[in-house]
């Protein structure tokens, strides 16, 4: 039974990553690292390899399982599908009508999530300092480049896959405004809630190479260079700060699939200046709310996964 309830809180972690990814500037990576699964999640996908090919050619599923941790691969990507599909309708709809509130919780989860990432920090030096301002000058970088018109080809798409997935296990970047970026988020959220089977699947494939070649990048760096590394993926939150701040005033617009005029550059702007500026109000009590709801959720996962281990230690 203990191993059911670790594959069902597996499986909700899954949920959780899932819906972080549908959101333009926020990470599922982020949700693997303050749910404690991050190296798990990594040396998993590392151990698709050629040995494990090998093993399925011979039909040794048994083996398989075992080499590349089904038991935890299989409910997480499991939520994450299940998160990606049922959510999305949800979460383009609170982008709409809750901007607010949805931007602020994901700004306060970011928030206090690169603090606890800063504190698995062993030996602060320069080197570290200079790579927190590395990693949030990239990712800072990366929220304020405009999305562009690409081609719908379906090599674009498969590439499209490579690069978010890459972003999506990364905590701070998202794969999701790497594909609005690349302007491929409405098409594959498009595609997720007509049930696009082709482009979906040419879309996973694609996600599927980039995941087993990028994960053993990052898994090999967080093992030899972990400061390095944990400052850099700390700085790439930070720096992903500027895309979920609650108060954005729209400066350019374009017609989406559905007819809907939507935004496609956005200012950040304090309360005030977006009262001003809309003459709506910036629900500042709301946004307080949300974003303590973000801290206390992080806090509450990240105290009871140190209970969870204490008896290990």
């Amino acid at each position: 039974m203990g191993k059911f309830k670790h594959q069902i809180l597996t499986y909700l972690k899954g949920i959780a990553m899932g819906g972080a990814d549908v959101v333009p500037g926020v990470s599922g990576g982020t949700i693997a690292f303050i749910t404690g699964i991050y190296t798990e999640l990594l040396d998993s996908i590392k151990s698709v390899d050629g040995q494990a090919l090998l093993l399925l050619k011979k039909f040794q599923f048994k083996d398989l399982w075992k080499k590349i941790n089904g038991s935890f691969l299989l409910p997480l990507f499991l939520g994450i599908i299940t998160s990606l599909v049922s959510l999305s309708q949800l979460v383009k709809y609170l982008l709409v009508e809750e901007p607010i509130s949805l931007w602020s919780f994901f700004f306060g989860l970011i928030v206090i999530s690169s603090i606890l990432v800063l504190r698995e920090i062993k030996k602060w030096s320069w080197i570290t300092i200079l790579s927190i301002l590395i990693g949030a000058g990239i990712a800072y970088w990366i929220t304020v480049t405009s999305p562009t018109e690409t081609t719908d080809a379906y090599w674009f798409v498969f590439l499209s896959g490579c690069i978010a997935i890459c972003a999506m296990i990364l905590p701070g970047i998202s794969g999701s405004f790497i594909l609005l970026i690349l302007g491929k988020y409405e098409y594959i959220i498009t595609a997720l809630t007509e049930r696009d089977f082709v482009v979906i699947g040419i879309f996973a494939l694609g996600c599927i190479v980039g995941l087993l070649s990028f994960a053993r990048a990052v898994s090999w760096l967080l093992k030899n260079y972990h400061d390095l590394a944990v400052s850099l993926l700390a700085g790439f939150m930070i720096g992903s700060l500027n895309k979920v701040w609650p108060w954005k005033i729209a400066q350019a617009f374009r017609i989406n699939s559905e007819g809907q005029q939507v935004a496609t550059v956005t200012k950040n702007v304090l309360p005030a200046e977006f009262l001003r500026q809309t003459g709506e109000y910036p629900l500042l009590f709301h946004a307080i709310f949300f974003m303590a709801l973000g801290v206390f959720i992080v806090v509450l996962i990240e105290k009871i996964a140190h209970y969870r281990q204490k008896p290990n230690q």
